[in-house]
């Protein structure tokens, strides 16, 4: 399912106006982008939480050539889903 996807079965669901979902989706996602970029965690109770871990620098090897690459130290978004969440995927 995509993002016009979830904008269209929310409006359908609800019956509000797909424009202003629209507005909504787009929001939240901002805010989620913005938090995530200041690190900030982010967690919605019995979805699961959104937050940013830092990876360490460290060596790897291209599986090509053999040959060693240094890969620098990075930040990655992460999201852990709740135990609500998991449960309800698992039944």
């Amino acid at each position: 399912m995509n993002r016009s996807e979830v904008i269209e079965k929310i409006a359908r669901e609800t019956g509000i106006q797909k424009k202003d979902v629209t507005v909504v989706v787009e929001g939240f996602l901002s805010v989620l982008t913005e938090s995530l970029e200041k690190t900030d965690k982010v967690d919605l109770r019995g979805f699961g939480t959104f937050k940013v871990d830092e990876r360490k620098a460290r060596k790897a090897r291209n599986p090509r050539t053999g040959a060693e690459v240094y890969v620098p130290a990075k930040k990655v978004p992460v999201f852990r889903p709740s135990r609500d969440l998991k449960e309800r995927v698992n039944k």
